[in-house]
């Protein structure tokens, strides 16, 4: 997946439709605005198989849309190769780590460090919360902490 010089980064939600993709999206333009983007293998997946193949959430799109922000990602479900081929897998709440890391060891040589993606947050706000049931706001939050997680840890992989 990645080649030893490249960097690689894999973020995790539970359906790859609200969270994850969010943050692909804003790592993948801070990444391009940055001029580094040709040295990242950036992608997201689920934990769960319900939304393989789906676009991200509508209110997710809209969100980014609103932050000049396109992606054209489809659902799907981290795989055992995910963990030989990333470097980091950053995921948004617990249970996501905890699903992460039952798979990860059954995967002989994962090298992936599985961590959630808000211990990189400034601001300490170690969990983005699940935007699926919520409102409009809640994917602004998600988006914004995204933004704040993202810029940490790109800072700290250049």
């Amino acid at each position: 997946m990645a080649a030893n010089s490249t960097k690689s980064v894999l973020f995790v939600c539970l359906g790859n439709i609200c969270r994850s993709p969010i943050a692909e999206a804003v790592f993948r333009k801070m990444a391009t605005d940055a001029d580094v983007v040709d040295k990242w293998v950036i992608d997201s997946g689920a934990t769960s198989d319900w939304n393989t193949g789906s676009s991200p959430d509508a209110r997710g799109l809209a969100c980014l849309r609103g932050h000049g922000i396109e992606t054209n990602h489809r659902a799907r479900q981290v795989t055992k190769e995910d963990f030989m081929g990333f470097g980091y897998i950053l995921c948004m709440d617990e249970s996501n780590l905890r699903d992460l890391q039952r798979k990860a060891n059954s995967v002989k040589n994962c090298k992936a460090k599985i961590e959630l993606l808000g211990s990189y947050d400034p601001q300490k706000e170690l969990i983005i919360k699940d935007p699926y049931y919520g409102c409009d706001e809640d994917f602004e939050n998600v988006y914004e902490q995204c933004v704040r997680c993202c810029r940490a840890f790109l800072e700290s992989n250049s």
